[in-house]
């Protein structure tokens, strides 16, 4: 099939001069610094967006202040859960012109975007949605002694932090944008989101729709620009809290920028070197199906993908077998064309990331299938298996955040746990059997913050997720999130 046609409001997008979304409106950006916006799948800049200046980033946390003590506090719960489904509706109606605007920027299928990006979003601000009347503190009766007949009460009330600073990555920069925005909003708090230079747009364009859903003016604000400007936003004295999804080296500097300048409350969902166990009595036609579709979905650029696949000795040949197969049976081409499975990388640097490490499984002689960047316009390289050379092959601990998956076959389930853990990420696991007594066994000795057993990756937004270790701190979904956006105040009261 040939790509589809982009909608002619996609095309009228990419033709603006674009910068930040800042109380309300459409700013252009007074900087000289401009980055462009390149397609990953040829290589070609599509659009550009302005970086932000300090003076920017300041009227954008002035637009979220004033709304967080004026509009937004003046709003009631019910009403911002209308809001909220209105956004998702909104999404969903402009869902195609959304989609494309992300497959452009970040090389994402085309049916990925509509799925994902565009799809489990709304799920996702629906569910969010149904919290913001259900956020609720607790009574309680103190015991202290009556001296002439007064009595004791107590109250615990849950109150928004204030103003949140949302960082987003490139990967999945709607669905994850969309996180941000939901749980701020939800519980009362107001936003300034920085999206990734490399996927900016599909942002610029939500935040229009929320003004239409009728998010107040200043709620919700879009700053664009590098690290420089998402540190300044971090470091801003009246910014209550940091909302930040990336790399364990960026999440470092993150979480010690925020508690340097003021203590800054901060969640950080950060990488992983994610663990896949096929037990002896694994089906593995079922296993290698199941990694397939999640270890390579956006080409491996998942954080709660798996990386690192331990497999039992007697099942290593048939497994390397099924995966090579599956693999070569694999059309690669341009995320817009619906026949492709597998499309490019998101950008150089992860291009050139990820080649090293190709690089390096070539030269160890440990290529099972594919191993190789593509030679044609755009970001591409092969879906890749590689065999381990032991337990501590690089391969199997430095995250690749790509479409390589390492296997290393071990002769006792008794060595999983030692093997799964040892990493120093603790983001996602996942086992693969129909021995549910065992895996209800090992499920406590693994260290992660979301063991699967026979899936892998998928989220659900009833379903907390955060990672332990160098993976991150503090959660997202479920009634978790509540905990990071709102302060818990006492009331005592005698009387």
């Amino acid at each position: 099939m040939s790509e589809i046609q982009l909608l002619p409001q996609v095309r009228e997008f990419l033709q603006r001069n674009h910068a930040h979304f800042i109380d309300g409106q459409y700013r252009a950006g007074t900087s000289g610094k401009r980055v462009p916006i390149v397609n990953p799948a040829n290589g070609e800049v599509i659009a550009q967006i302005t970086c932000a200046t300090a003076d920017e980033v300041e009227s954008a946390v002035a637009a979220a202040r004033r709304t967080f003590k004026g509009e937004w506090a003046q709003t009631s719960p019910y009403q911002r859960g209308v809001i909220l489904n209105r956004l998702a509706d909104l999404m969903e109606a402009n869902g195609e012109e959304l989609a494309q605007l992300e497959t452009l920027c970040s090389g994402k299928s085309i049916h990925l975007s509509r799925m994902f990006e565009v799809g489990q979003s709304a799920i996702f601000l629906r569910y969010y949605a149904g919290w913001t009347t259900k956020i609720n503190g607790e009574t309680m009766s103190p015991s202290f002694p009556s001296m002439a007949g007064e009595q004791y009460t107590a109250f615990t009330r849950r109150e928004p932090v204030g103003v949140v600073a949302g960082i987003v990555p490139w990967n999945f920069s709607v669905m994850i944008g969309v996180w941000k925005i939901a749980a701020a909003l939800a519980t009362g708090c107001t936003l300034v989101l920085k999206p990734s230079e490399f996927t900016p747009l599909t942002l610029l364009r939500l935040a229009e729709l929320a003004i239409e859903a009728g998010v107040p003016a200043g709620v919700f604000n879009v700053i664009n620009g590098t690290g420089e400007v998402g540190a300044s936003l971090i470091e801003h004295p009246q910014v209550a809290k940091v909302s930040f999804t990336g790399s364990v080296p960026t999440g470092l500097k993150v979480g010690q920028s925020a508690m340097a300048a003021n203590l800054t409350r901060v969640t950080l969902e950060l990488g992983g070197k994610n663990a896949a166990a096929l037990l002896p009595d694994a089906n593995i036609d079922g296993a290698v199906a199941g990694l397939i579709q999640t270890g390579y979905v956006h080409q491996g650029q998942v954080c709660a993908a798996p990386e690192r696949i331990y497999v039992h000795r007697s099942q290593l040949d048939e497994t390397l077998a099924k995966f090579t197969a599956a693999l070569q049976g694999m059309n690669i081409g341009s995320p817009l064309d619906e026949s492709v499975n597998f499309g490019p990388l998101a950008n150089k640097p992860q291009f050139d990331k990820v080649s090293q490490f190709l690089q390096l499984a070539r030269e160890q002689s440990q290529v099972v299938c594919g191993g190789k960047p593509l030679a044609r316009a755009g970001y591409f390289v092969e879906p890749t298996v590689v065999l381990a050379n032991g337990p501590q092959d690089r391969l199997l601990h430095e995250e690749t955040f790509g479409p390589i998956l390492c296997v290393l076959p071990y002769d006792e389930v008794e060595e999983l746990p030692a093997l799964i853990n040892d990493s120093p990420f603790g983001l996602t696991a996942s086992m693969w059997t129909n021995d549910l007594s065992r895996a209800l066994r090992l499920i406590p000795q693994i260290e992660a913050g979301t063991v699967y057993v026979n899936m892998h990756t998928f989220l659900d937004p009833s379903v907390p997720f955060g990672g332990i270790k160098a993976s991150g701190t503090g959660r997202e979904f479920g009634s978790a999130f509540i905990d990071d956006y709102t302060e818990l105040k006492s009331v005592m009261i005698r009387y």
